[in-house]
């Protein structure tokens, strides 16, 4: 199959084409030319208005609901979600139904998703069934494909259980997924402790729920000198101890939920369960902690935390409604709504090394791993504009720039009529 792009701005700092309109040619999913005006038949072209393109976005941090919660999201439209926005590539959640915690369940799902243009990578369960008491066999499931392993939304209890998966994962360069989470500290909280909760008479959780376990778990990582990975932080003081470890020459990476960039405990003084996540947005302060860090490189990458959950189980009153917003959809344009495009464009492709994901640069020869967006145009972001199954998002409403146009990964497109 040969698919050509017309009058594309390529951005891609990295990249000697960064920044000019030029025409880019696909043979059989690999990126064979790149030209002022090329001039050849082809079963695809690709001719839209103000197009850009970049290397493929990633998502480090996705769930979906198949197996065991399909009434959220199946994976074929889920990756089909991922698509549409712009992202050719996902890291799953283990946040299933069994859990994913063998070989065959890593396998099942890498083998049965791969005909997608978005590709699915797994993070497998740290322990069996995720019962926090034995490791699982991360090795047979690094073999079967899964690219990290955590616990997803649980604290890993057992400081000696951490510790020997940070050993162990060393033989085979595996990365461990720490979620900074002390359910004692959090108290069955629901939104961050603060002015905010005080007024609103709802029990808060207190920043240190996140900073007692992160502290713990990047000593362990001192100690056994591991490869960790933070799915998500939320205030300042996180930020503070990922810059020491760091600093330390810890091997640690971090991400950081689009929302907590974006919005801050003040929306949550309506009650709407859509803001209600975890972990949850914080104050002023902590919103400005995270896009310094953001922008420094303390933290690595950006996560649309995309939660679906079904209408039984979110729309209810806040105290009993399931935390967990979708994002994928809005994640580029609320961010570029806040930072400029290159940065926006870093944010959401720089994470793809870490686990292991080839970023090829528009070199000649290599796959094809392209996302298609236009920088330009605003609004509002819309219902409409949600594909998933479940319609749980924080963003509806939100000021927006830019357009996605859709992907384009090895010899599969997934374009939006724009």
């Amino acid at each position: 199959m040969k698919i050509l792009l017309k009058n594309a701005t390529i951005i891609n700092e990295k990249s000697s084409f960064h920044n000019q309109k030029l025409d880019l040619l696909i043979v059989d999913g690999i990126l064979s030319k790149i030209e002022n005006n090329i001039d050849s038949e082809a079963d695809k072209i690709i001719e839209l208005i103000d197009l850009h393109v970049s290397s493929g976005w990633f998502d480090p941090n996705v769930s979906f609901g198949e197996p065991g919660f399909e009434e959220r999201e199946t994976l074929k439209n889920g990756l089909f979600t991922a698509a549409k926005s712009g992202f050719t590539h996902v890291l799953l959640n283990p946040n299933t139904e069994p859990v994913l915690s063998t070989h065959a369940d890593v396998s099942y799902l890498i083998q049965s998703t791969d005909s997608n243009t978005t590709k699915l990578h797994v993070s497998a369960s740290l322990s069996k069934n995720s019962e926090g008491k034995q490791m699982a066999s991360l090795y047979d499931m690094h073999k079967a494909g899964s690219r990290a392993y955590g616990d997803f939304n649980l604290p890993v209890k057992n400081s000696n259980l951490l510790r020997i998966a940070l050993d162990y994962v060393q033989s085979f360069d595996g990365i461990i997924q720490a979620y900074p989470i002390d359910l004692r500290l959090n108290n069955n909280g629901q939104i961050h402790e603060g002015i905010v909760s005080t007024n609103l008479g709802l029990k808060g959780i207190p920043y240190i729920a996140e900073t007692a376990p992160l502290s713990r778990d990047l000593q362990l990582l001192e100690y056994t000198q591991g490869k960790l990975h933070i799915p998500y932080i939320s205030c300042a003081s996180s930020v503070n101890l990922i810059r020491l470890a760091k600093k330390k020459g810890l091997n640690v990476s971090c991400s950081v939920g689009i929302a907590h960039l974006l919005y801050t405990d003040e929306e949550l003084i309506d009650f709407d369960t859509n803001y209600k996540i975890h972990p949850p947005i914080r104050s002023i302060e902590d919103q400005k902690a995270l896009r310094q860090g953001l922008l420094d490189g303390t933290i690595d990458m950006v996560t649309s935390l995309h939660q679906p959950i079904n209408t039984e189980l979110k729309d209810l009153d806040f105290v009993s409604s399931e935390p967990g917003s979708i994002g994928l959809e809005a994640a580029f344009k609320v961010l570029q709504n806040q930072f400029p495009l290159e940065k926006v464009i870093s944010f959401l492709t720089r994470g793809k090394k870490r686990f292991g994901i080839e970023e090829n640069s528009f070199k000649l020869g290599s796959s094809a791993d392209f996302t298609l967006f236009t920088p330009n145009g605003s609004g509002n972001f819309g219902i409409d504009e949600l594909f998933s199954t479940s319609k749980n998002c924080m963003f509806i409403g939100a000021p927006i720039k830019g357009n996605v146009y859709g992907c384009i990964r090895n010899d599969k497109f997934q374009l939006n009529s724009i």
